[in-house]
């Protein structure tokens, strides 16, 4: 299921999370411009290994990372699957936050996503990247905030739906949950962060009310 549009206006220009876009386009294009053995080394480096942190000192940028994975995408589908996601619900939970707490908001779901897999693959040599963790964030304030608002979803190969954004999100979060826990039964290494992904989530349902403004409570039911 891929989401195409929500039901809530925002009302503010939404500049962090177009800011957000564009920074990580324009990185992306230029990690492109370095050719594969590039790409690979700027991974290693700026992307999240965990098992640079049994020797933490052995890090090239030490816990940085935790931070600049968050900026690199391995595709260009990796990359606008995430872009739109961002755009999609960003602009609404930035309204309610004002763009300074946004941006604080969204690269603490970051590190709480790489976290999050550090924890569970912390001997993984494996470097990980993409906004997915900051992304899953934003989609877990959205689930509580914006529970309400409808989801119109295009489901391949020719349907549309329209759901409840609970029901879209809720499902989304227990997909990898369920996934991340298919991985770990059967021991196997996945191409997808699950567990960041989840991560991500949970902490934007825990951390969005510490960054909501005060005035702005018209979304609770």
């Amino acid at each position: 299921m891929f989401p195409l549009r929500d039901s809530t206006p925002s009302k503010h220009f939404p500049l962090v999370t177009i800011m957000l876009i564009m920074i990580n386009t324009f990185i992306f294009i230029y990690t492109l411009s370095l050719g594969m053995t590039g790409i690979q080394e700027v991974f290693y480096i700026f992307g999240l290994v965990p098992a640079y942190y049994a020797h933490p000192a052995s890090a090239p940028i030490g816990y940085f990372s935790f931070v600049t994975s968050i900026f690199l995408h391995g595709g260009w589908m990796h990359l606008i699957a995430n872009m739109w996601i961002l755009w999609l619900f960003g602009d609404n939970v930035e309204d309610h936050m004002g763009s300074g707490r946004f941006l604080l908001f969204y690269l603490l779901c970051g590190i709480a996503a790489g976290l999050t897999h550090y924890y569970v693959n912390p001997l993984s040599t494996i470097p990980v990247v993409g906004a997915s963790g900051a992304v899953a964030g934003v989609m877990g304030a959205y689930f509580l905030m914006f529970r309400h608002a409808s989801i119109l979803t295009y489901v391949p190969p020719f349907f549309l739906f329209t759901v409840p954004a609970w029901v879209y999100l809720g499902f989304w979060a227990l997909s990898q949950l369920w996934s991340g826990a298919t991985e770990l039964a059967f021991n196997y290494s996945a191409s997808i962060a699950f567990w960041a992904h989840f991560g991500g989530f949970v902490a934007g349902m825990i951390l969005h009310f510490f960054f909501v403004k005060k005035e702005q409570t018209e979304y609770f039911p």
